[in-house]
């Protein structure tokens, strides 16, 4: 147990490393050879390209993960609050080591990349998670949460295309928009009666007195302030798909007049 728990730490270690080196160095090396259009950023937009190239990358790492949890992992998925948590821990570790970076990012570059939402979001984050890493608890859900990463690259590559000065009307544009709304809703907010389905479940059961209060707080506390901003969130991104969707319409309409005038 203690050599496993060395090794946790480790992967955590390993990956705040990672994420360090991937913002200060190979962001910015891979993104120059990319696009041109990195290299006409100023700071304060560079400082945040690689604050989302980070973001990117540790999305998909960890998304991988938690899929193959979630289809696989049989003693996790038979016992939710007690099943074995030792590959949940081993993302979650990788998770740890990507949101401690973030914080310190965030916090030294406050005046470019600074958001107080993505403050509150990391440490509760930070807060549940210890209960999976630290006591073995409720890895199932610790690693459901998760799956919400799914939606973050999609958010990223609007930001990309914006800052590329990629027309909201372009084909690039108009897809990503309605992929990051799709996947969006899909991870964050159509799991959320399934995912409470399962918390209410739970209530009452031998299981969940196990956990004591400090888990269950920690549990539904950070479940409900991670949803409510998930729904916010969700909010803010289909008033903008639709100004996207509008696009496509003003777009069409635009070329029929254009071929008549000509």
């Amino acid at each position: 147990m203690a050599a496993f728990n060395k090794l946790i730490i480790g992967i955590a270690v390993t990956s705040f490393t990672i994420f360090q080196l991937l913002f200060h160095v190979l962001s910015a090396w891979a993104s120059a050879r990319i696009t041109p259009g990195f290299n006409s950023l100023n700071q304060k937009r560079k400082i945040e390209w690689n604050s989302r190239t980070v973001s990117t990358f540790h999305a998909l790492v960890v998304g991988v993960f938690c899929v193959y949890i979630l289809l696989y992992d049989e003693a996790v998925n038979a016992d939710p609050i007690w099943g074995d948590p030792s590959i949940v821990k081993l993302n979650i570790a990788i998770t740890t080591g990507y949101l401690i970076s973030d914080l310190l990012l965030i916090t030294y570059y406050w005046k470019a990349i600074g958001d107080i939402f993505f403050v509150i979001h990391h440490l509760m984050a930070l807060y549940a998670y210890y209960f999976v890493l630290g006591e073995g608890l409720l890895a199932y859900f610790g690693n459901f949460r998760l799956l919400a990463e799914f939606s973050t690259p999609f958010v990223n590559q609007r930001w990309f295309f914006e800052v590329l000065g990629y027309p909201k009307s372009s084909k690039a544009n108009i897809i990503n928009g309605v992929l990051m709304t799709v996947v969006f809703f899909m991870v964050r907010i159509a799991v959320i009666p399934f995912y409470y389905g399962r918390v209410i479940s739970a209530f009452g059961t031998e299981a969940f007195q196990r956990l004591g209060l400090a888990a269950q707080s920690a549990w539904i506390i950070s479940s409900v302030v991670l949803d409510v901003m998930n729904l916010m969130w969700m909010f803010k991104i289909t008033k903008g798909c639709y100004k996207v969707i509008c696009l496509i319409g003003q777009e069409e309409a635009k070329t029929r007049k254009n071929g008549k005038s000509e």
